[in-house]
């Protein structure tokens, strides 16, 4: 039976794999790095996500993350908010704004219905053994 280790994705060291897939010197460091955070926000409410950065120079995306684990609530926060994934919009709730998520219903709707019609094409181009038979002994 073999150890369960890994390469740190932050800091590149190897580690015993937990749960946080990072090394315990890097879970402290992220740790810090939201007690900073959050006490800048209990100070600063109305703080938006480039001036939180600036405040305590923790990375946009390690804040972003704080933010989506809901480790960091944005909820009596008016101005903070984080880029969609996709257009980069500011948003304050989901991964997409709405304009991206409903062109992704859209185009998964068009595909669907691409799949449906692609289907009864094929299904009305081939034939039973059944029904060749009976044409044959007609």
């Amino acid at each position: 039976m073999g150890l369960n280790v890994d390469n740190c994705p932050r800091c590149g060291k190897i580690y015993v794999k937990n749960y946080k897939d990072v090394c315990p010197s890097c879970i402290k460091e992220i740790e810090k790095q939201y007690e900073t955070c959050y006490n800048y926000l209990r100070e600063n409410r109305k703080a938006n996500l480039q001036e939180l950065h600036e405040a305590t120079e923790v990375p946009y995306k390690q804040i972003i993350r704080f933010i989506k684990e809901g480790r960091i609530s944005i909820h009596n926060m008016p101005n903070m908010s984080y880029p969609c994934e996709v257009c980069g919009t500011m948003i304050r709730e989901h991964t997409m704004c709405d304009s991206c998520r409903r062109r992704l219903v859209k185009d998964i709707q068009h595909t669907l219905a691409e799949e449906k019609e692609n289907e009864d094409k094929e299904a009305g181009m081939g034939f039973n053994i059944q029904d060749r038979l009976k044409n044959r002994f007609k």
